[in-house]
């Protein structure tokens, strides 16, 4: 999609952006129109995200103002003895790969989401939050045809967590029938729960009923979340992470999230190699992924992990002295041979914005009366690398959420992020990548197979080259796992343009059920 035009959308689904192109015509800016699409998010795309969920938010202004908003999840302030949390293992099948989760009460953190779109909206929006409001509330309150995508997150891959409870079966198994594509799904309580807060304000979901509604649950059913947790909750305005590629500026999510500065780390391996020199998926390109994949990965282990909380992560992880090793390892190998969803915005007047959001898988509980599942951010393997019941107590829980900008000149050229638990990462470098160095379009950028390496398997998205694939030289003790077909497994990255002379392009990607609109 290309055109001139006020501004332009990245969504997960038709009717998320949708709910933003709404927005445009009724003379909101960029802020004003991705807070309307989180929250028709919470309704079209509730496998991926929820209000009880945990995001970032990435603004950039033509002031040339530049913000992370961290409402990603917070760790409760009080752990209970690990026998008496209600926590449980769950198997997802992605198709080719089967992914564990843990769910329950005692997978919950404090949740971010509903008072970080309404801190970003209060802060730079420009419209009253009831018009923003009204796309989710309408979205909510009719119901909206079952896309295929959400069919199949609902009915293949989390129906064991969605069908947990009675709560969430009255919505997803309504009188025993699964609501299946085209049919409408509809949140009624949560059309009442958001019309309520516009009226009263955030406070009704932080410190009246529904937390003590929570609370309530938690305490009697093996939950950690206080009444303290909710009032104490915080979104956090923080400095973009910064680095240099390609001779852009890239801005992503700093620490305690780690999404930022693990792609931040993996470009600057890249920086010393010329991609440019090699073709666009040919098997010296996937095999320099591996190894950059894998270093990147040996490098969180050993000099990352067990110092996000310090003051000078980013400067000490991003420094010359920590990444020259993995550069030279790199050097010599070259010359050898989920559930989250994303939005990215551009409008006329210089805005922009990136935003990811996730409910982690959903924890099978859905506040009663609400609509609204919470999120099981504590049950997530790769959020807690140090073990399950680890986590050090009311700590904003580190992320893979990377919501990015790259800028030329101090102007915001593209916009991007993605959803895929740990896949996050590595999507968005291969997008970057794409774009900056092969030069691909944004569309053919977003879409391209993409590859990713982890726990010494190498996965590989179709179509490739099977004569390539079989002499492929990774690093040692690799098994490589040649995928049947394309999948979310491997992310979802909806990104946005904005080329010097105007022209405004979106993508999303189909892995997610991707779309773009314009106004």
């Amino acid at each position: 999609m290309i055109s001139k035009t006020r501004g332009i959308i990245a969504a997960g689904d038709r009717k998320t952006a949708a709910a933003a192109q709404e927005i445009f015509t009724l003379g909101g800016n960029a802020f004003d129109a991705i807070a309307a699409a989180i929250l028709a998010s919470f309704v079209v795309e509730p496998t991926l995200t929820s209000p009880a969920g945990g995001g970032f938010l990435l603004a950039h202004t033509p002031e040339n103002r530049n913000l992370l908003f961290d409402f990603f999840t917070q760790t409760p302030r009080y752990k209970r003895p690990n026998q008496e949390i209600n926590f449980y293992p769950v198997h997802l099948c992605f198709g080719d790969a089967i992914q564990p989760f843990h769910i329950g009460l005692g997978s919950m953190a404090v949740p971010g989401n509903l008072a970080g779109v309404y801190r970003v909206h209060q802060q730079l929006g420009k419209l009253p939050f009831s018009v923003v409001a009204e796309p989710a509330i309408t979205y909510a309150k009719e119901g909206v045809p079952l896309s295929s995508f959400q069919d199949y997150c609902i009915n293949e891959l989390l129906y064991p967590i969605l069908l947990a409870l009675p709560e969430s079966r009255k919505t997803y198994n309504p009188q025993g029938k699964k609501v299946r594509q085209g049919e409408k799904l509809a949140f009624p309580d949560f059309a009442e729960t958001l019309t309520a807060i516009v009226q009263e304000g955030i406070e009704l979901f932080y410190q009246g009923e529904i937390a003590q509604k929570v609370v309530k649950d938690c305490q009697e059913n093996g939950g950690h979340l206080t009444l303290e947790d909710f009032q104490n909750y915080q979104v956090i305005c923080r400095r973009p992470l910064e680095t240099q590629y390609r001779g852009r500026t890239l801005l992503s999510n700093p620490p305690p999230s780690s999404g930022g500065i693990l792609i931040a780390f993996a470009l600057q391996l890249l920086n010393s190699v010329e991609l440019r020199e090699i073709a666009v998926g040919s098997a010296e390109h996937r095999q320099i992924l591996a190894q950059v994949m894998q270093l990147t990965n040996q490098a969180r282990q050993q000099g990352y992990n067990g110092q996000i909380y310090q003051d000078t992560i980013a400067q000490d992880f991003l420094s010359s002295q920590a990444t020259t090793p993995y550069t030279e390892a790199l050097q010599t190998q070259v010359n050898k041979w989920g559930s989250t969803t994303h939005v990215s915005v551009i409008d006329e007047w210089g805005n922009a914005a990136s935003a990811t959001t996730s409910n982690g898988e959903g924890s099978g509980y859905m506040i009663p009366g609400t609509g609204i599942m919470m999120n099981n951010m504590l049950g997530e393997e790769d959020l807690n690398p140090n073990g399950f019941h680890e986590w050090p107590c009311d700590r904003r829980i580190s992320s893979m959420m990377a919501p990015t900008l790259v800028l030329n000149q101090g102007k915001p050229e593209i916009v991007l992020g993605s959803g895929g638990s740990n896949r996050i990462r590595t999507a968005i470098l291969q997008v970057i990548i794409n774009l900056l160095d092969f030069q691909l379009p944004l569309e053919d950028a977003v879409n391209f197979p993409r590859c990713h390496w982890e726990n010494q398997v190498f996965h590989l998205e179709p179509p490739y080259n099977e004569a390539i694939v079989s002499n492929l030289q990774l690093p040692e003790g690799t098994e490589t796992l040649c995928w049947q077909q394309k999948n979310m497994f491997f992310g979802g990255v909806h990104g946005v343009s904005h080329t010097s002379d105007g022209t405004m392009m979106g993508a999303g990607d189909f892995r997610r059920g991707g779309f773009t609109c314009q106004t």
